[in-house]
């Protein structure tokens, strides 16, 4: 049997996103050379990595653009997500496809343009990117309830918990205590069934760690093929936001670290900022994996 296409070998990284140590953060791979390739060939290779994301870079369509980009999970297509969005602008800027100017990448997505500035200390880049502004939606009662039957826990009600729609759609809560959330073991399948009900790409919990702003966060995604991602872009960004709209977090600039990913072995950091006009970046340290190619 002959493939229907001609394979070539394509540029191809792993990075591994929010941690400066390899082999903890969250990877995502990058196939740096995805001009030609189909939607299907895209998703086979998602499919295939197994990786929460992968993705294709490809030329932008706009001159304010320094790329575009395609995001795969393992079942499907995002307009936008964030550890996929910081290791792609990593792995350009390391394989000499971009430059950043005066700082700043800009990103093409589904989700539209994404400022990417990219900054360099003793440690190597750091990059953070600008969230898409939020679509946020209240979570009814029972909805409210039904989140609680998943987790087998229940969420701070002075906090309402609300779907946050930044491109991927998360149901960010707050729990009591970063140990209620660390020992969390939720309900996976009915997770996965509340997610495809309610549009969502996956549910987002976080919790406060005394005398500060500083947070742990866990985040699944059972619909999407994920159970639980270790450290999420669009994630922390989705609980920015919703700490905000809350009231949980300052009217002025906010600043605080979040962590994630201690519960599959795979810790990070994440640095987050909220401005007084709202807008969200989210940042951190990138390393790379593995550096090849890939026949497709």
């Amino acid at each position: 049997m002959h493939d229907p296409m001609p394979r070539r070998a394509r540029v191809f990284k792993t990075v591994d996103v929010f941690t400066s140590i390899p082999l903890l953060g969250n990877p995502v791979a990058v196939v740096l050379d995805g001009e030609g390739l189909t939607t299907a060939q895209m998703q086979s290779v998602a499919r295939w990595t197994n990786l929460s994301e992968t993705t294709f870079l490809l030329p932008p369509t706009t001159a304010e653009a320094d790329y575009r980009l395609r995001i795969f999970t393992p079942g499907s297509e995002l307009p936008f997500a964030g550890h996929p969005t910081l290791g792609s602008a990593f792995a350009a800027l390391e394989a000499g496809r971009v430059t950043a100017r005066h700082g700043r990448l800009v990103q093409e997505c589904a989700s539209g343009l994404i400022p990417v500035e990219v900054q360099e200390d003793a440690s190597g880049l750091r990059l953070a990117l600008t969230m898409p502004a939020p679509t946020i939606t209240p979570l009814s009662p029972a909805d409210t309830h039904e989140l609680e039957t998943v987790l087998q826990q229940p969420v701070r009600h002075e906090y309402a918990p609300a779907i946050v729609d930044v491109g991927a759609v998360w149901l960010v809560a707050e729990l009591s205590s970063p140990q209620v959330l660390l020992g969390l073991s939720p309900d996976l399948a009915h997770s996965a069934a509340l997610e495809r009900r309610l549009g969502l790409t996956g549910v987002s919990v976080y919790a406060r760690y005394p005398g500060g702003q500083d947070i742990e966060v866990r985040s699944f995604a059972p619909s999407c093929g994920i159970n639980e991602d270790p450290v999420c872009g669009s994630g922390n960004g989705a609980v920015a936001f919703h700490r905000r709209f809350s009231g949980a977090l300052p009217d002025e600039l906010a600043a605080y670290r979040s962590t994630q990913g201690r519960q599959v072995g795979r810790d990070g950091q994440v640095a987050i900022t909220v401005g007084q006009d709202g807008r969200v970046t989210v940042g951190g340290a990138c390393v790379t994996c593995v550096d090849g190619t890939i026949t497709i």
